[in-house]
């Protein structure tokens, strides 16, 4: 009888980065897609083979992602994890004094409330998966994407950044406390646009040099949970070669 796929989980599942990095692990593991809407997350499952579930998640609701993470419980019992990818952000650009308290929050809820309740729900999956040593050839694994604004804040970002610094020293802490029982942590900076069709949408005629290939975002990210557990990276910034920093 054949051994049974490893499954990933992947919150914040669309275009661009999100769906390349359902492909990439879908092609080890079985997928488990959390999004705010279903639609295109099934879309996404299809485009890969469809061997995994898509779930209507949000990931800022307690009610909700306790909801998501017992499905699939229900659905792939017997299945180790993997690997879990945080992936979700939204971004409000505005001046300071024209930010609403609802704007703030509701960034806050993405980096901060989110992350910790996503974290809350993987990592004993992650610590079960390492004890019994069944998750694979590779150390089990919870990723958090972040951006420029994760160690940068610039004008009028103040809600996306205070979002951004809070999941980092998240993943950090997370890092310290979890590596030694088994579990890579790691946070990724992607830093600079990501060649998505909105992204060509708002900046048409732009150069592509200049755009992060959202397929290579995922080959780093599988890197990463691939890494060689005596030499682990918790932290590593991507960037096109024509990127200002």
């Amino acid at each position: 009888m054949p051994l049974l796929k490893p499954l990933a989980i992947i919150a914040g599942v669309g275009p661009g980065t999100g769906a390349s990095l359902a492909a990439r692990f879908g092609r080890t593991y079985t997928v488990a897609l959390l999004a705010r809407t279903s639609g295109a997350a099934e879309q996404i499952l299809a485009s890969i083979g469809g061997d995994g579930i898509a779930v209507a998640t949000d990931v800022t609701d307690p009610v909700s992602i306790a909801a998501a993470f017992g499905r699939i419980r229900e659905a792939y019992a017997d299945r180790p994890l993997a690997a879990a990818v945080y992936n979700v952000a939204s971004r409000v650009k505005k001046p300071f004094l024209e930010l609403s308290l609802d704007e703030f929050e509701s960034g806050w809820a993405t980096g901060g409330r989110g992350p910790f309740l996503f974290s809350q729900h993987a990592l004993p999956l992650l610590l079960t998966a390492g004890a019994s040593d069944t998750a694979g050839a590779y150390t089990p694994s919870l990723i958090f994407t972040g951006a420029t604004a994760s160690v940068k804040a610039n004008a009028e970002s103040a809600a996306f950044a205070t979002q951004k610094w809070a999941q980092r020293a998240l993943a950090q802490s997370l890092a310290k406390e979890f590596g030694p029982r088994g579990v890579h942590v790691a946070h990724v900076i992607v830093d600079g646009p990501i060649d998505t069709p909105r992204i060509r949408e708002m900046f048409k005629g732009v150069d592509e040099k200049g755009l992060i290939d959202p397929d290579a975002i995922a080959d780093a990210y599988w890197w990463l949970h691939t890494q060689d557990k005596r030499a682990l990276t918790w932290e590593v910034d991507l960037r096109t070669g024509v990127e200002k920093w």
